[in-house]
């Protein structure tokens, strides 16, 4: 007979290895059960963002409560993209700004910022292509700049500033443009520069096959330089060129015109944008450039990114009051790995926050254009799609009623 303690340790043993086994698999479909049941709780915070937006880009679509509730929620299928940072030929891209736009409606994007370097040459051909396809376009460019770096030897840090404008373009069109033209004169020198030095490293190339490459009328940049080294031998790919000798401070690298980021930003102000910090976690010292440039006027900075990290900069841009924002920088180029246009997924709020700060930056800019082209001077940047192109802003449809009667556009 067993003692009555070994039969009390015998009811307390551990159940066999299979019933341990039953009993998980029991606890892990209860918790997907438990998952399946969460759903997000949607605030009313959220539904208004979203209500904003989907008006904002469908403006002549009456609301519709389901899809507003899925962009809410941030569903993949509710979602309306937004993709804010790309390129093209007109810069360092490798798809025309036709190609560029056809490229984000096959991926579903609904509204596309150009933001080609130091130029705006391809917005109005990219507007030309997205009202065929129904894709909203926001005018913009990345303009390169610098800020003073301790980090760096006391020395400058390169920089660069996006600028995002209304339908209609950037009052004071002029002025930014002569700022452009001189960054873009300072890239021939740069490109020069940066030749020489890889020559020294044994690398020589002709400043006349990088600007084959670059194209007409294109100032030739870093990426122009490593495509030419490729074709050379010299490397395998444009990311090893770019990794080993034309990085930031590299063996290779070298600055151009770029003016102060200050400046750029005051300008992008006074010209009517809203001005964006772009790619901040390449810099050395985030804090510090950012603490600077908001006390010039910036407005948000990138910090959603593809891979789905919000780049640790986050609390930066709260402590600051900056908007969050992000893109793919997406350039086009083939075999080489980086994020497709849509791929970073902005949260609706994200996106509401922009477009309301736009909003009336965008309204005053478009006042300032019209009511300033009494003297005959054409002030419309894109002028050649004015006449046939949909409003999609209640405010430029009253600003334009109230003003344009009176205004006369030059030929230009």
């Amino acid at each position: 007979m067993i003692p009555l303690q070994q039969q009390e340790d015998a009811t307390d043993a551990p159940p066999p290895p299979l019933q341990q086994q039953e009993d998980a698999t029991q606890k892990k479909n209860k918790k997907k059960k438990k998952k399946r049941r969460r759903r997000k709780i949607v605030t009313p915070e959220e539904i208004s963002a979203a209500t904003y937006v989907r008006h904002w880009v469908f403006p002549d679509s009456p609301p519709d409560d389901a899809d507003i509730l899925e962009l809410s929620t941030s569903k993949p299928a509710g979602r309306i993209l937004f993709e804010l940072h790309s390129h093209s030929t007109c810069s360092d891209g490798f798809l025309s700004p036709t190609a560029l736009v056809h490229r984000a409606h096959a991926r579903g994007v609904k509204v596309l910022a150009l933001t080609d370097h130091d130029t705006m040459a391809g917005i109005t051909e990219a507007i030309e292509a997205a009202h065929k396809l129904g894709i909203k376009i926001i005018p913009g460019v990345e303009i390169s700049a610098s800020v003073f770096s301790k980090e760096e030897a006391k020395m400058d840090e390169p920089v660069h500033i996006l600028a995002y404008y209304g339908s209609w373009g950037p009052t004071k069109y002029n002025e930014l443009e002569e700022m452009l033209t001189c960054i873009r004169e300072g890239r021939h020198f740069r490109a020069k520069k940066i030749l020489s030095k890889l020559t020294q490293l044994k690398m020589p190339l002709k400043f006349e096959q990088v600007s084959r490459i670059a194209g007409t009328g294109v100032a030739p940049g870093r990426v122009h330089v490593a495509r030419a080294m490729v074709e050379a031998g010299y490397v395998e790919n444009i990311r090893q060129a770019f990794s080993k000798y034309l990085y930031d401070g590299g063996p290779a690298y070298a600055s151009g015109n770029e003016p102060r980021a200050e400046k750029v930003i005051r300008l992008i102000c006074r010209t009517g944008g809203v001005a964006v910090l772009a790619h901040p976690w390449a810099l050395k010292n985030p804090p510090a450039v950012v603490k600077s440039l908001k006390a010039s006027g910036l407005h948000a900075i990138e910090v959603y990114r593809s891979d789905g990290k919000l780049s640790g900069l986050s609390d930066i841009a709260d402590s600051y009051g900056l908007i969050k924002v992000g893109g793919s920088d997406f350039h086009g180029r083939s075999g080489c790995e980086e994020p497709d246009l849509g791929s970073v997924h902005l949260p609706v709020i994200s996106i509401f926050e922009f477009l309301k700060l736009a909003h009336p930056i965008w309204c005053e800019a478009l006042k300032d254009i019209v009511t300033s082209g009494a003297d005959g001077e054409r002030k419309f940047p894109f002028c050649n799609w004015i006449s046939d192109r949909p409003c999609h802003d209640c405010c430029e449809i009253q600003i334009l009623g109230k003003n344009l009667s009176c205004v006369t556009i030059g030929s230009g």
